[in-house]
């Protein structure tokens, strides 16, 4: 697999403050997703209220290919939000953690829900379901 084919997750946060922000970039995803307008964009998940997974706040989920990454940084940056980046690996620890990019304060991630090393089920769901 090219580096321009490997799949990658976004995981964009929001608080009660910035929840009618994160709601537009999400709408804003889909329109783009469905438009075309950013190619290898495969899915934009529901905004999930509470924790989902290691995330301990609302966030919603997104996946693409390296193809797409450079757009998806351009969008989240000019957004002001915060967002986890990362590529997904068999290492579900290293992707949340030494192979994830964090844009805006990092949020601390409740580690303890991560598959270990080589079963990561976020492989199974890429590009059809969030958590």
């Amino acid at each position: 697999m090219s580096e321009h084919e490997a799949p990658w997750h976004a995981h964009i946060y929001c608080t009660p403050a910035t929840r009618a922000a994160a709601e537009a970039m999400r709408r804003d995803l889909i329109d783009r997703m469905d438009s075309g307008a950013i190619p290898r964009l495969l899915f934009v998940g529901q905004l999930k209220d509470g924790k989902a997974g290691p995330h301990p706040i609302p966030q919603f989920e997104i996946h693409y290919t390296g193809e797409a990454l450079p757009a998806i940084l351009k969008l989240i940056e000019a957004s002001g939000l915060t967002a986890l980046v990362h590529p997904l690996t068999d290492d579900d620890l290293a992707d949340h953690t030494t192979l994830a990019h964090w844009i805006g304060t990092p949020i601390e991630l409740d580690l303890s829900t991560l598959d270990p090393p080589g079963m990561n089920q976020g492989v199974a769901r890429f590009a059809r379901s969030d958590f």
